[in-house]
């Protein structure tokens, strides 16, 4: 026995799991579903944080991590099939899916109908609230709506008297994305901010990526001398992120957060940086990116959450279906702020859950999330303490 305990010692040093005997096997098993590193590597970095806390299936232990296709929207019923496959496993307790691409209502749907006993989670959901909230127990998206003011009460945080909203058509058809910008607008008059709004050309139009990052290199100059360099910019594009990160570092103004904020959305790219041998880490992310910021003289001007929203995601919302199966914890904001912060030390979460504005119902199944805003070079802003105002959040 204390040979097979070496052994086992061993294997989780070198591995990242535990070797359980027969005896020991988990309980139950969580099963999660993320895209492939190539599509959303923090994603799957948190199911992997994930397995090296409770252990592979495979050997054992708790979780079983599955990834779907990258084309996901035309494998769609691989996709479905992938997911529901996790309910054939007699021990499967809950199935998580990150991100909640279109078909993951059909297979939460399936699911329930063979196993109605299996906690179905759907985190950053893709698919209309009131169709995915037809099938899971749990929805969790980015709260937009809480955005819209504190990404300008942040920038003024920072020292910008100006604020810069860059998008294009396309984005700003989609009801969400349009009603934070009708905030922010709002948000930057009652505080004394000058809104601004942009377009760039669309990533996925004729001129592509490169062509798109390539308008960004060159208006933020010109943005930057028409505005001032107390200006702080905000873009709904991934694509261009890294290219306005690399021109605010260079001329100046301020960057607030991404879209989607990780320390990964832009930095590296923007900055040279490789960060391969910090994978997953993030505590060392941010401590590398800070010095390579510190060293190009824009500390204090740009922001990020210092932990992955897909990462957190991940993990957390394991954590969280442990703990509500054991009987330690409730689908609700309280308990999924608790397990999320197991995983982000020293990075405080909101949030609140989604009102429908048409019928003024909320939801208490769908949770909307952010995190602290961490500025390199000065710290978190404390910007899960502030209070949004109610008058925001019934902008259109």
């Amino acid at each position: 026995m204390k040979r097979f305990f070496a052994f086992a010692f061993i294997c989780m040093m070198i591995f990242g799991y535990f070797v359980l005997p027969a005896s020991a096997n988990a309980p139950y098993h969580i099963g999660i579903c993320t895209e492939t590193v190539s599509q959303a590597e923090d994603d799957l970095r948190g199911a992997e944080r994930a397995i090296r806390e409770y252990g592979d299936v495979a050997h054992g232990g708790m979780i079983q991590h599955i990834t779907y296709p990258d084309n996901f929207m035309q494998e769609m019923e691989t996709v479905i099939s992938q997911i529901v496959g996790l309910a054939d496993d007699p021990l499967m307790k809950a199935i998580i899916v990150n991100n909640a691409i279109p078909g993951t209502t059909e297979a939460f749907r399936r699911i329930k109908e063979k196993r109605p006993d299996i906690l179905c989670i759907a985190a950053e959901a893709h698919e209309d609230p009131g169709v995915i909230g037809s099938a899971a127990d749990l929805i969790t998206n980015v709260n937009n709506i809480h955005r819209g003011y504190l990404i300008p009460m942040a920038a003024k945080k920072m020292g910008a008297t100006d604020f810069v909203h860059i998008s294009f058509p396309r984005h700003m058809s989609y009801e969400l994305l349009s009603r934070r910008r009708n905030i922010m607008e709002v948000a930057c008059n009652d505080l004394g901010l000058k809104f601004h709004f942009e377009t760039a050309p669309d990533p996925v139009s004729d001129v592509g990526v490169a062509g798109a990052q390539q308008f960004i290199l060159e208006k933020v100059p010109a943005w930057l001398q028409k505005y001032g360099k107390n200006t702080a910019f905000f873009c709904t594009n991934d694509a261009h992120t890294e290219p306005l990160i690399r021109q605010i570092v260079a001329y100046g103004g301020y960057f607030v957060e991404a879209d989607l904020p990780s320390p990964l959305m832009g930095y590296p790219g923007a900055l040279g940086i490789d960060l391969s041998a910090e994978k997953g880490d993030f505590q060392a992310i941010t401590k590398k990116i800070e010095q390579v910021i510190k060293e190009k003289g824009a500390s204090g001007r740009l922001g990020t959450w210092a932990y992955s929203y897909g990462y957190t995601n991940s993990v957390g919302l394991v954590e969280l279906a442990k703990r509500v199966i054991d009987g330690k914890a409730k689908l609700d904001l309280e308990s999924l702020v608790v397990a999320f912060e197991k995983y982000t030390p020293g990075a405080k979460w909101n949030g609140s859950y989604y009102v429908d504005l048409n019928t003024g119902i909320e939801n208490k199944r769908h949770i909307l999330l952010y995190q602290d805003t961490y500025v390199f070079g000065k710290g978190f802003l404390g910007m899960t303490n502030i209070q949004v105002p109610k008058k925001y959040l019934s902008i259109r």
